[in-house]
């Protein structure tokens, strides 16, 4: 009741304020004695945007009252159900030396809600996201999607629409250019999606005070078992201080490249996937005080923001993107992005154990394998030589050395801040030629370095 006192105070106060600068402007403005007709049409038009801003306000107004509504429905049912914890105060993220994990306090219950955010703009076909993620949903109270659209786009807006209460509609209420400096003129999309992300997920962990959330674009398509690996694997997120996101991403996903028959292997990887992510709100606090301008996806894989952090990836990947058009241009998209293999076997995730993805069990299990599979030279795998030896390592040295290999076996081969796609402690994992191969720097390994970008 008190929410909903101070939205009406704030719409007033608003109002108010409003007409006063048009006083105040009107009774300080000059006579023009020698324009009347001018001064009337200044006023008519002073007067139309007046209207225009307060009926942007007034859709802002009811944008928040509706939701504060729904959300405190939900809420009481999910309470009353024992499944949400109450809200916790923000916590105190202080700087820390790039070096250093941060650790996560478990605020949440391993069954807390999980929000799914999809992130949209101005593509119509955002229902094809959003048809496979209520198709699969398990539980609308336990899995809320929150669609936050930016750009304004009136068929995109109808097609969200349509879903009625099915999902929550948000709009982005700032859809002005940004400035941006010259060179960077043809990239102010990168610019208003860091914007919109911003906005977005502010909304999701302040407004709304979730304790975590999934994040997907509009252009992605999720698998079968989406809601079933994030839930299982969120418990993970909040007891290992070194994880920092679960994403249902492989880099390096091509059907030829992975083990379609055991879709339930996991990895943990030092490069941040994105794509279908699940973060917690303690790591929103950290991040939303300094997030960047633009290209915010290249800047979490930053060292001053990663923190010697990792993110659990699976072999299979668990979404699947069908957006060629965007801000990009299809950059990667013909040549990469759609041969990557969507799982389709439901893996009951949930009933299995993944502690071994905890790090220092993972390192214990993960890095013997690693090393002491035998080393083969590029020309031998190449050659389909010795192939007694179902598994393998090819090791690199150096930038060059490792940008050759990977580019010979179809790994992506760039890097970000030091730090290969889909890879941990430098290792790449995937399949070739039907054998699997551990892309691997030598065993004395002692950090990235971010001079190999």
């Amino acid at each position: 009741m008190l929410k909903k006192s101070s939205l009406v105070l704030w719409g007033v106060v608003l109002f108010v304020a409003w007409n006063a600068l048009l006083l105040f402007f009107l009774w300080t403005r000059p006579p023009a004695f020698d324009d009347h007709s001018h001064l009337t049409e200044e006023v008519i038009r002073l007067a139309q945007d007046a209207e225009l801003e307060l009926e942007h306000q007034k859709d802002l107004l009811r944008q928040i009252h509706r939701y504060s509504a729904l959300w405190s429905k939900k809420r009481k049912k999910v309470e009353e159900a024992g499944r949400l914890p109450p809200p916790a105060a923000a916590s105190n993220a202080g700087a820390l030396p790039a070096t250093e994990a941060v650790p996560h306090r478990p605020r949440a219950s391993p069954a807390a809600v999980l929000p799914v955010v999809v992130i949209a703009c101005d593509r119509s076909t955002v229902r094809r996201c959003l048809d496979k993620l209520l198709h699969y949903r398990p539980s609308r109270e336990r899995f809320p999607i929150i669609v936050s659209q930016d750009c304004g786009h009136e068929e995109t807006a109808r097609v969200i629409a349509s879903y009625g209460e099915a999902v929550m509609h948000i709009k982005q209420p700032d859809l002005s250019d940004i400035s941006v400096p010259t060179d960077h003129r043809k990239f102010q999309g990168y610019y208003k999606i860091a914007r919109h992300y911003r906005w977005a997920l502010s909304q999701v962990f302040r407004t709304f005070q979730y304790q975590a959330a999934i994040v997907v674009e509009d252009d992605l398509e999720v698998a079968p078992d989406f809601f079933e690996y994030f839930q299982a694997a969120f418990p993970l997120l909040l007891a290992d201080p070194s994880l920092w996101c679960v994403s249902a991403w492989n880099d390096n996903g091509k059907e030829q490249m992975v083990e379609a028959g055991r879709p339930e292997l996991l990895y943990r990887t030092d490069f941040f996937p994105g794509l279908g992510w699940l973060l917690l709100s303690e790591l929103w606090d950290e991040l939303e005080p300094k997030w960047p301008r633009a290209f915010w996806d290249d800047w979490m894989r930053q060292p001053e923001q990663r923190r010697s952090r990792s993110c659990i990836r699976p072999e299979v990947s668990r979404t699947m993107t069908f957006g060629r058009k965007g801000v990009s241009h299809g950059q990667f998209f013909d040549q990469y992005l759609k041969f990557i293999k969507l799982n389709d076997r439901f893996v009951p995730f949930t009933q299995l154990d993944l502690s071994y993805l905890k790090k220092e069990e993972y390192e214990r299990s993960f890095l013997p394998k690693v090393y002491g599979a035998p080393e083969l030279r590029v020309e031998e795998l190449q050659g389909n030589q010795r192939r007694e030896l179902g598994t393998v390592r090819v090791q690199y040295s150096s930038r060059d050395s490792f940008k050759a290999f990977a580019k010979a076996l179809g790994v992506m081969d760039d890097l970000k801040s030091g730090v290969p796609r889909a890879g941990y402690r430098g290792i790449v994992s995937f399949l070739y030629r039907g054998r699997r191969v551990y892309l691997a720097p030598p065993s004395d390994w002692t950090g990235y370095d971010p001079s190999w970008s």
